[in-house]
């Protein structure tokens, strides 16, 4: 007889984002993800099958924070500078946006 899933493991994995998800919301390669991890700006957690998962709530506070998160918006100013720099102005207009969002300290814009 099957059984219905816990509720708590199912607010668990809801709360929890992939690294795709969250390139996606900041516009970014995901192996941009992985490399914030590296540095220490995101923490995660393995799932048994040995992929990486980011906490929602670490996200949305990191999207929401406006001007309180300059580490956020320094990062994206510099990723903004190489779009520049490389040509990309698609996505350099992608990233000047997101900055003004954070920096007005509106929800960031779904994709």
């Amino acid at each position: 007889m099957p059984t219905a899933p816990l509720p708590d493991l199912v607010e668990t994995a809801d709360a929890l984002l992939t690294p795709g998800e969250i390139a996606r919301l900041f516009r970014v390669d995901p192996k941009t993800v992985t490399r914030w991890e590296k540095d220490g700006r995101l923490a995660s957690v393995k799932t048994l099958g040995g992929h990486r998962r980011y906490p929602k709530a670490q996200i949305t506070h990191a999207l929401n924070a406006g001007t309180g998160s300059t580490e956020v918006v320094r990062a994206l100013e510099a990723v903004h500078a190489l779009a520049l720099e490389t040509g990309a102005m698609g996505d350099a207009g992608h990233v000047a946006t997101l900055i003004e969002t954070l920096r007005a300290g509106k929800s960031a814009p779904q994709p």
